[in-house]
């Protein structure tokens, strides 16, 4: 089924304007999922390189793709946030926003004389979400951060790997995008604190290893309790058992879990292995974990017993539960994504043609959000911007060593 971008103009988010000031991904990605819904998302870039992740990771004809992705439906605008004219955009910029994005290292944008004492003046609705590697306040906060550095400092790199093995940091940007969706839910938090609080808008703030840390489970509650430090186990899980990824007779590989009672003994019953729940080491999660490494043994001695196709008929069948390893390649051709739209072609100027990506995340019945365009070229809107809507001349513009494209 092709993609249809929904004909209801009325998206959820429309009407709140957001100015992203951020760099990198942690930022970016908070303002992503809010432009995914209609936020009216103004990018402001750096005047001639722009954004770096435009030079990060993958290019086609020296556009990053990464960029592409991250900054969708945005508007990109180009400012010098030291400069007397770039501070003057910002200015007349938050006189009708809703939320500013910024990443900057603590006191940065105070130093500019764009902190939030001087914004919220200009507009007393602001509200100002500040992604710091370590947030604003503790004997971190001046420090830089970035999304590697607090996936170590989180916890997470720790217990991620083998024993036997160095703590293994993930293959992609996982503290960062799991800041950028904690950064979009307390941006609406802030919104909506707003309306509670007459008006008056605040400042969020919030570092980049928080929203990782919290995510990481039962550690603390454990430590603090039990004085248990996880250790690194490969896939395994410290709370449920089977947990693991397998290998198929054809070499396939899957993911594989038995949280619940039942769930293990149809996967048991499944692989013609039957008798294994009733194994004095296994008749219950609590001795399973306890046993893991050895219940392992015996699935993944049952499953290369099978091919992936007739392992994945036999668990359908009798309603247990397994997925495959997939690899992007494969996603590309899975039904089920392509069933739910999962991977959309976005038309693109730029590179020439349609270029494919995630498509927005939680389907709406009444006012779903879409893509409407992929991250633009830099300084796109800067005409509609910053002449059109904030009132500077060309005059002004081209002494501060602005161009203008007289075909735009």
């Amino acid at each position: 089924m092709p993609y249809e971008k929904p004909t209801n103009s009325t998206l959820p988010l429309s009407g709140i304007r957001v100015i992203d000031l951020a760099n990198f991904l942690a930022g970016p990605i908070t303002s992503m999922f809010l432009a995914d819904f209609g936020a009216d998302v103004i990018k402001v870039e750096r005047p001639e390189t722009g954004d770096e992740v435009r030079f990060w990771g993958n290019n086609k004809d020296g556009v990053g793709l990464m960029y592409k992705l991250i900054n969708r439906n945005k508007r990109s605008i180009t400012a010098d946030l030291k400069s007397p004219v770039g501070a003057e955009i910002v200015k007349r910029l938050v006189k009708d926003a809703d939320v500013v994005i910024e990443n900057f290292r603590k006191g940065t944008l105070e130093k500019w004389g764009l902190g939030y004492d001087v914004l919220s003046e200009i507009n007393p609705s602001l509200v100002m979400v500040r992604i710091t590697g370590f947030g604003q306040t503790g004997p971190n906060s001046h420090r830089p951060g970035f999304g590697t550095l607090a996936e170590g400092y989180s916890g997470f790199a720790y217990i991620n790997g083998f024993k036997d093995r160095p703590p293994l940091l993930p293959g992609f940007g996982m503290a960062d995008d799991t800041a950028g969706l904690m950064g979009a839910y307390l941006t609406l938090v802030g919104i909506q604190a707003r309306e509670r609080n007459g008006g008056k808008g605040q400042v969020v703030d919030f570092g980049i290893y928080e929203p990782l840390f919290t995510l990481l489970g039962p550690q603390v509650v454990d430590y603090d309790q039990l004085g248990i430090v996880q250790e690194r186990n490969g896939s395994r899980l410290s709370f449920t058992a089977p947990r693991n990824t397998y290998r198929t007779k054809d070499d396939k590989w899957l993911s594989i879990s038995g949280s619940a009672q039942s769930t293990f003994e149809r996967m048991c019953e499944a692989l013609e292995i039957p008798d294994v729940p009733n194994r004095p080491q296994f008749l219950d999660n609590r001795l399973r974990i306890q046993n893991a490494e050895e219940l392992d043994d015996e699935l993944q001695a049952a499953i290369e017993q099978f091919d992936y196709e007739e392992i994945m008929r036999r668990f359908e069948a009798i309603g247990a539960t397994a997925a495959p390893c997939y690899n992007v390649a494969e996603i590309f051709e899975d039904e089920h994504y392509k069933a739910r739209e999962n991977i959309v072609p976005i038309e693109d100027d730029e590179l020439g043609g349609p270029i494919r990506m995630q498509n927005v995340v939680g389907k709406l019945s009444r006012n779903p959000g879409h893509i409407r365009h992929a991250g633009p070229p830099l300084g796109e809107h800067n005409r509609e911007v910053l002449l059109n809507m904030l009132g500077f001349t060309e005059e002004e513009l081209l002494a501060a060593g602005y161009t203008f494209d007289e075909s735009a």
